[in-house]
């Protein structure tokens, strides 16, 4: 497991900011924050060294691509086994209906988030794309009617710190 890195109130800052708006300027984060933008750069620049950011993503609306049905697709692989595993998991990335795979515990071996144009589209994806591999012993689909992206993630509050004795 990786370890993880102290960070202070004004990295954390930082990370809400940027996660909120990954196109913020130095300037505007300094200033949001109370450091110099030098500053602001010196830290942004460790926080990536130091593995915590990982990178911006250009987030696109499936719909207006023709995607406008999404799907989680529980999988079930037998055997399931390590030689397996790589393959399996690099073919379904290649797939350009994928978005995300999880590889799970429990029953179902893996979670595959897709966008398909229709349900047809979806059908066509589950037979060729997925139970035409023998290894796939079952797939279970669900459709996503809406999804809400959740707040930024910073790390667990020290032991005895709760948000609400926090604000005071």
């Amino acid at each position: 497991m990786a370890e993880s890195v102290v960070l202070d109130p004004v990295d954390l800052h930082l990370l809400r900011l940027l996660q909120n708006d990954a196109r913020a300027t130095y300037r505007d984060l300094a200033a949001q924050v109370g450091v110099a933008p030098s500053t602001c750069l010196d830290r942004v620049t460790r926080l990536r060294r130091a593995g915590i950011i990982l990178g911006h993503q250009l987030r696109l609306d499936p719909a207006k691509l023709g995607r406008g049905l999404e799907a989680l697709l529980s999988v079930q692989v037998r055997p399931h086994r390590r030689e397996l595993v790589g393959p399996f998991v690099e073919r379904i990335r290649a797939l350009p209906e994928s978005r995300t795979v999880f590889h799970l515990t429990g029953p179902d071996d893996y979670l595959v988030h897709v966008a398909v144009a229709d349900m047809a589209d979806l059908q066509r994806l589950v037979l060729d794309g997925f139970t035409a591999h023998r290894e796939v012993a079952r797939v279970e689909t669900r459709l996503i009617f809406q999804q809400w992206d959740c707040g930024p993630l910073l790390p667990p509050e020290p032991a005895g710190i709760t948000p609400a004795a926090k604000s005071g």
